[in-house]
């Protein structure tokens, strides 16, 4: 494991690995059933780091999505993938909203803005050249 990994309440913990699964190929590790049968623990895994995930309630037990808190997610993750672009278009027709559609930035990485249905933001990147300061918009 890394030393920091990423843990997200999801309203429907079945619901939430199959799409994550469908539209951003993340593959799952591990489930842990609870006494009802339904998963109160799950990690997917990307290009060999995680991504936990519980139904809310895990983790302190107060924990709500950002679409059930109804409040906009106070973190993006960031992914390197090898065609954003591509990535992009799979996750679009898996349903993903799509924030910024792909462009390249200054920095040098061309990325993606997308948020899942449970409300997270995702930002997407392949880099696709070095770091150029004196392309930093002023």
């Amino acid at each position: 494991m890394s030393w920091v990994s990423p843990y997200l309440a999801v309203k429907d913990a079945e619901k939430s690995i199959a799409w994550y699964q469908q539209a951003f190929g993340f593959e799952q590790k591990s489930a842990m059933p609870g006494p009802d049968g339904k998963i109160v623990h799950a990690e997917l895994v990307w290009q060999g780091h995680s991504v936990m995930l519980g139904p809310e309630g895990t983790c302190g037990g107060k924990t709500l999505s950002p679409a059930t808190s109804g409040t906009l997610s106070p973190i993006s993750l960031y992914v390197y993938v090898p065609d954003v672009d591509a990535f992009a278009q799979r996750a679009k027709a898996a349903g993903a909203k799509v924030e910024t559609e792909p462009q390249t930035m200054f920095w040098g990485d061309r990325i993606c803005g997308l948020t899942d249905p449970d409300g997270y933001s995702w930002c997407f990147a392949t880099n696709v050249a070095e770091f150029d300061p004196t392309k930093i918009p002023s």
